[in-house]
């Protein structure tokens, strides 16, 4: 008699899937970004813990980092109808109870907490995202204890056997924009074995709280983190202000003028955040009349429909030249294949109003494309070579391929452009602009 098939084994029809998703998930970013992935140890199990954004795609994320599979664990009402759990199963997820599901609920996680020590024992990385939901802000939520009491238990249960929990930090261009950017930098490891040894004398409740401590600092290092709930949006608005200049004198203060975009705009992120922090103490006037600019900037900027990308731009004068010049060539390709990709956009303009949460947005579009456009790209070539010779079908089909992409890049900087000419025009706006970047750096 075969034994029975594990979560984590090999399964053929997986990695020929997997090989897909990953393809398709580069093209839904201009631009992905991984930074410290050699800080990920080869000498035991390991549980990653990154931060959670934005629904399906922050696994995604994660599950493309390397070629190994990964072991996930997702809110277990997804899985009450029979089919949904087979297919989740099959995609290597586990279903973990909350405390919002009721204790008696939460007492059945030990079932998966078993699998996931399972998991752990084969060297299969696990990955469960600590905060327990997601949050559409560059900030954190509380940790919840269940990847403390599966990293316990795996280690206690294989002494022999190095366990490390990973923190990770995924911070995106835009939480609900297709064709955003993504960078994800991996933290400091926490080697379990190591912690409790160094705890023998704490109670589990307290080693519970020390590692969670040390967990959500090393997350946080790895994000944007804007801890100022009450001026998220003034903050936020304050760093793309002066993102520019900050990386401008970061990159000249460094002496690395090849740093990478996304790298470079981390941490002059962080620097201007840490800049509102501190001057919330040392000149606290001086921090409420920037809050204050920043909210009003805010506040003007949306009601104008101008997008944070005409702000923040490196080269504005050359980025708009491009955008119109990339506009006029790519349109007459963009115009008859919107029109081909127009079963995409309907079946998106009905699905996206049904999910009020707008995290799951991307999801959304990322999942349509994923399934919809080979079996549209499939008819589409039927047609061709049936009514084209196919020395013309097969460069038509070729030509066809990118056609959500190309086109959705058209539309996007076509957007871009017209909120570049609001923002040219609104004076108010570029003053408030100027004045935040003044008192920023002390002009």
């Amino acid at each position: 008699m075969s034994k029975p098939r594990k979560i984590q084994d090999f399964n053929f029809w997986y990695w020929l899937l997997r090989f897909y998703v990953d393809s398709t998930l580069k093209l839904s970013y201009r631009n992905i970004r991984y930074v410290g992935r050699e800080k990920v140890p080869q000498d035991g199990a390991v549980i990653y813990a990154p931060n959670h954004t934005n629904a399906l795609m922050d696994a995604l994320v994660i599950l493309a980092m390397d070629s190994k599979a990964k072991v996930f664990v997702a809110r277990a009402d997804i899985f009450k109808k029979p089919i949904l759990a087979k297919i989740f199963t099959f995609l290597k997820i586990m279903p973990i109870m909350r405390m919002r599901d009721g204790m008696d609920e939460v007492r059945k996680n030990n079932e998966t907490i078993e699998k996931a020590v399972d998991v752990l024992r084969d060297k299969v990385p696990f990955c469960i995202f600590p905060e327990g939901q997601h949050q559409a802000k560059y900030s954190s939520l509380p940790l919840s204890k269940g990847i403390f009491r599966i990293a316990f238990q795996a280690q206690e249960l294989m002494p022999d056997l190095p366990l490390y929990i990973i923190p990770v930090g995924i911070r995106y261009g835009h939480f609900f924009r297709f064709r955003s950017t993504v960078r994800v930098e991996v933290g400091d490891p926490i080697n379990v074995s190591k912690f409790l040894a160094e705890y023998p004398e704490a109670t589990p409740q307290e080693q519970m709280n020390i590692v969670k401590d040390i967990l959500a600092k090393r997350m946080r290092a790895s994000i944007l983190y804007i801890p100022d709930d009450e001026h998220y949006d003034a903050t936020f608005e304050i760093c793309a202000t002066t993102v520019k200049s900050q990386v401008k004198q970061l990159k000249h203060q460094c002496g690395v003028q090849k740093m990478h975009n996304l790298d470079a705009h981390f941490v002059a992120n962080n620097q201007i955040v840490g800049y509102i922090e501190g001057l919330k103490n040392r000149e606290p006037e001086k921090a409420e009349r920037l809050l204050a600019l920043g909210d009003e900037a805010f506040k003007l900027r949306k009601s104008k429909k101008i997008n944070i990308e005409s702000i923040s731009v490196k080269y504005p004068v050359l980025s708009r030249l491009l955008k119109s010049l990339y506009v006029v060539v790519a349109l007459p390709y963009c115009i008859p294949v919107s029109i081909l990709t127009l079963p995409i956009k309907a079946l998106l303009w009905f699905l996206l109003p049904k999910f009020k949460d707008a995290a799951f947005h991307n999801s959304v579009r990322y999942l349509v494309n994923l399934v919809l456009w080979p079996i549209l790209m499939i008819i589409y070539s039927i047609v061709a070579y049936a009514m084209l010779p196919w020395q013309w079908a097969l460069p038509l089909t070729l030509i066809l391929l990118p056609a959500p992409i190309v086109a959705h890049e058209t539309w996007r900087l076509m957007r871009l452009a017209v909120s570049d000419v609001r923002y040219i025009f609104c004076k108010e706006l570029r003053q408030k602009y100027a004045e935040i970047r003044n008192i920023v750096f002390n002009k």
